[in-house]
């Protein structure tokens, strides 16, 4: 049986190096929410000049995106001062209309998948495409995603679709796996601390109505 690689080891060696050195690599963040930005934030500030990079075009409907947006920007100009760190805020250049077509298109003929089946694949490998590929556009040096910050989420997937973006475009992606070390845990008391929203369901229409979703 092929052992389970460990993320949270790949990170620690990444970190160990940056840690050498005086200066901060850019790291675009691809970020699902203020909730699963919130301790990945804390936890990497110290490494790196991070832009937290806002494509999520799974999430519906339009207000529950829009608040989502909100809440990210609300909760970063809160904690960057507590980081010693200005984190910027980056959203697509893509349009909403445009950006919803993919994923629908991602998403047709998996309407009636489970919750974390190839519907989920199919837009983990959508949004960090987006984001392998503006990082590799802007000069960042690494690229991540908080989504393995969730249970619910299938970081050995991430992990394999961040190593297969970065081979197409000119940047690292940052192995990791955020849950690990009571990530998960850290992430429910910042949310207490700042009051943050915390949605019911993943995002896109589809997990909102899945009996399988309990966030």
């Amino acid at each position: 049986m092929k052992q389970k690689d460990d993320y949270q080891k790949m990170l620690d060696h990444v970190l160990g190096e940056i840690g050498l050195t005086d200066k901060r690599p850019r790291l675009l963040l691809h970020s699902c929410c203020a909730p699963c930005s919130s301790h990945v934030l804390e936890y990497l500030a110290p490494y790196f000049a991070i832009t937290v990079f806002f494509f999520n075009p799974n999430i519906h409907p339009d207000e529950e995106y829009w608040r989502r947006k909100k809440e990210q920007q609300d909760f970063l100009a809160r904690i960057a001062p507590t980081l010693a760190n200005q984190i910027s805020f980056l959203e697509t250049d893509m349009d909403r209309e445009s950006s919803i077509l993919l994923f629908q298109q991602v998403a047709n003929g998996l309407e009636y998948e489970p919750e974390g089946g190839k519907r989920c694949y199919g837009c983990y490998h959508l949004r960090l495409n987006e984001t392998a590929k503006t990082a590799s556009r802007e000069g960042f040096r690494y690229f991540a995603t908080t989504l393995s910050i969730s249970p619910l989420k299938n970081a050995t997937w991430l992990h394999e679709i961040g190593l297969q973006l970065q081979t197409e475009y000119s940047t690292s992606y940052l192995p990791a796996d955020f849950k690990k070390r009571d990530g998960f845990k850290r992430s429910l008391q910042l949310s207490k601390e700042y009051n943050l929203y915390r949605q019911k369901y993943c995002g896109c229409s589809y997990s909102d109505r899945s009996e399988d979703y309990t966030f």
